[in-house]
This record gives structure tokens, sequence and C-alpha cells, in this order.
């Protein structure tokens, strides 16, 4: 796992398999974002069995074999869609493509796990709509900031037990390490979507979950190129302002300002505001003190402070196994990780709109 590359963040857990060895065959498709290891790491902690790997450039498989020897190489992808064994594809491609990628995934009648953002257009949404309508197949999104983030998955629980009341307002800040070496992509917005759209999909996914809200409305959003003019279309700066349907409030900011002096790709950090106290995320590094993954809870008995990594393990992974093999929504709806996707586009197209 790279702390200091977000593009290559891959999360390992402890395995927790929900199925027997070859239960649950998956494959993995379209390797342009290093996510796709950690979706697998996931899926393979939950009892899954990798069995395929396809891209179209061998460069990305050689290196996706470096890290799962076991899987076969596919020549194409419709090797992939035709093995019947295959019951789920995770893909990471480009984000403008990973609508199509999930439309065809579909059509073979299987299910689609994807990474964030999932799609990038309210057009490339409603064809995914539709799709689902039309298969029952899933578009699962790996929404990882809150569902490979032992820290998130506690104080997600904590919120269950009513540790802190009503959730009324989510405060999250995403900032990220831009690095060296991002492909061309990264840096057109017709590719990755924007900001917003991009690692704010994060933001907007975790501000519905946490305040319990099915719908919301975007308020205010601005996205901006502070300091890469040699970019114009890559925007390093973003924040927006939403109101849930059931009156909860949220901000978040996100960045590419990440100091190389801090020991991580980001200090993303994430505050839920309750009507009987108050949570505090410390995901990727509590600087107090260095360790990862902490949660600081305020309330009427307290303060109480959680370092609970390597404590809480990452149970989205095995809900998904077992919700595609049994027709059911208990790792996430499919309305949730729709509504997420189309809120992303949406504050995108605001901040768009007011440049």
């Amino acid at each position: 796992m790279n702390k200091n590359d977000g593009m290559n963040y891959a999360p390992v857990g402890k395995p927790q398999p929900v199925v027997k060895p070859g239960e649950f065959v998956f494959a993995a498709a379209a390797l342009d974002h290093g996510h796709i290891y950690g979706m697998c790491n996931g899926l393979i902690e939950a009892g899954a069995t990798l069995k395929w790997v396809w891209d179209p450039d061998p460069a990305k498989c050689e290196e996706f074999l470096r890290h799962y020897p076991q899987v076969r190489v596919a020549d194409s992808l419709e090797i992939i869609l035709a093995d019947s064994q295959v019951k789920l594809v995770a893909g990471a491609g480009v984000p403008s493509e990973r609508c199509a990628l999930g439309l065809a995934v579909m059509e073979a009648g299987k299910d689609y796990f994807v990474d964030k953002a999932p799609l990038t257009t309210l057009d490339q949404l409603a064809d995914a709509q539709a799709m689902v309508e039309k298969t029952g197949r899933k578009y699962a999104v790996y929404y990882s900031e809150r569902l490979h983030v032992e820290s998130a998955v506690f104080a997600g629980q904590l919120v269950e037990q009513g540790a802190i009341g009503q959730v009324v307002q989510t405060l999250g800040t995403g900032p990220h390490r831009e690095g060296k070496g991002r492909p061309a992509w990264f840096y057109q917005r017709r590719y990755f979507g924007g900001l917003l759209c991009d690692i704010g999909s994060h933001q907007i996914e975790q501000f519905l979950y946490f305040t319990g809200n099915e719908d919301a409305r975007i308020v205010a959003s601005q996205a901006l190129n502070v300091a890469h003019p040699q970019y114009p279309e890559f925007e390093d700066y973003g924040d927006a302002l939403l109101c849930g349907a059931n009156g909860a409030r949220g901000f978040f900011r996100c960045d590419w300002f990440t100091p190389d002096g801090l020991p991580t790709w980001g200090d993303g950090r994430l505050t839920l505001l309750g009507t009987q106290g108050y949570i505090e995320i410390r995901k990727y590094v509590d600087l107090t003190r260095g360790d990862q993954d902490v949660v600081y809870l305020v309330n009427h008995e307290g303060v109480f402070r959680y370092p609970v990594a390597g404590k809480v393990g990452f149970p989205y992974f095995g809900k998904l196994i077992l919700d595609c093999l049994n027709r059911t929504e208990n790792a996430m709806t499919q309305a949730h990780a729709f509504k997420a996707a189309e809120l992303c586009i949406k504050a995108q197209m605001l901040a768009n709109a007011a440049c």
C-alpha cells in the first residue's frame, strides 16, 4: 500500500471471507487508475476469486500480474464477458469511459463494480439507469473514502448507535497530492469529469450516507485552476454546499495541494455535527500522533479518542458479494450510488456555469 500516492493507494485488511474459493468469480478490466488494486484487494479478502484481467495496454496487465500472479490475462474484453463463471467485473478505466464498460458488462449479464467517479455526464447516468432497469444487474461504485477507510466505517457505526443524535451537518476536506507521472487524461476535464465530479464524489456520497438523505440539492459550488496554468482544463481547488431533503447541510473542500512534507497523500478529514455531539474522522493521518484511522467523539458522556486501524475491517465487500449472489441491497442501494453520482455531476455543472 502506497501511502504517499493517492492514485495507487490500495488498502489491505484482514481476510473476512463470506464465500468459499470459487463460489464468487470476478474479473478486472480497464486498469487506468490504481484504485483497481484496492477494489480487488477488498473483494479477495471477502472470499472472491479473481480469474481474469484485461486492459488494452499490456504493460498495465504485466504490472497487475506482479500483484496477482494467479490471474489469467484475457486477449480481449469479450473473453471475460463470455465466461459464464464470472459474476462481476471490476473496472477503473478513464472516468469518461467507465459507463461504456459498465453497459457492456451489464448487457452480458454480469454485475459491474466501478471506481469513483462512476460516470461523468447526466446522459451517461441515464444510460446506466436504463441498463440497470433492463438487465437487473448492479452498477456498484467504489466510494473508497468511506467504504475502504476503517475510521469512516467505525464512525458510521457510532452514528447508527445514536452516539451524537441526528446528524445535521457534515464538514469534509479532501486534499490530495498531485505527485509525478500522472497520465495525460488526468489534466483534461472531458476525461476526468472535473474536480467536483471526481474526488468530490467521495464527499457527496458521505454527506448522503451520514445524514441519512436519499436526495439533496447543490446550493453553491466552485472549481478553480489556481496554480496549474500549463493545464488550462485542470482544477486544483473546489468546494460545494449541499442541502439534504431532510434539512441537513453539508460543506466540503477538495484540492491538489498536499505538501510533500506530509507522510501520506492527503490529510482527509470529516466532521459530523449531531444534535447531541460531534465526531471528527482523521482518516489517513492524525497529525498529533502520526497514526491513521482515528475517530474523535464528543458527546454528553465525555471526550473519546478511538484509534481503529486494523480493528474494524471493511464489511462493504462481503456485503457486495452476497448482494450479487442473493440480489439484495445491503452493501449500498443502487439509488444511493446513482444519487451521489448525479449530485457530483450537478455540482460540477454549477461550478462550470459560474466560471
